[in-house]
């Protein structure tokens, strides 16, 4: 019996990592707030940065790589960029800016960034006689 609970709670965790690994297809829209909420992040940590607040720096690292995760799909580049900030004086750096936008070339060389540009309907223009 606990054999097979254990079994298709090993199958659940796979498929939820599966669904994680596979990135969205991104819009112009996401990439923006992408990439505002990350400038934002930045400027809020180098300005809180000499008062020193305990814990304000940590809250708006988990906040920007949850909401980046949504955003742009889960990608391995969060971590380092998570932990990077918890190093002294890396957090004046705008390490969240940087990662977004190698996050997002990378999902351009893959494809999943789709253009917004295009018509939201298909049809060709006939001339009627």
């Amino acid at each position: 019996m606990s054999a097979v609970m254990l079994s298709e709670l090993w199958a659940a965790v796979q498929r939820r990592f599966v669904r994680l690994q596979a990135p969205p297809h991104l819009t112009r829209s996401s990439i923006r707030t992408a990439y505002a909420l990350a400038v934002t992040v930045d400027i809020a940590q180098f300005l809180l940065g000499p008062f020193g607040w305990a814990g304000a720096d940590e809250v708006l690292d988990a906040a920007a790589m949850i909401a980046m995760t949504r955003l742009l799909g889960f990608h391995p580049l969060f971590l380092p960029t998570f932990i990077l900030e918890f190093v002294p004086f890396t957090d004046m750096l705008p390490t969240w800016t940087g990662c977004v936008m190698l996050v997002v070339r990378s999902r351009r060389r893959q494809g999943f960034v789709s253009d917004d540009s295009e018509p939201a309907i298909d049809v060709k223009a006939s001339r009627i006689e």
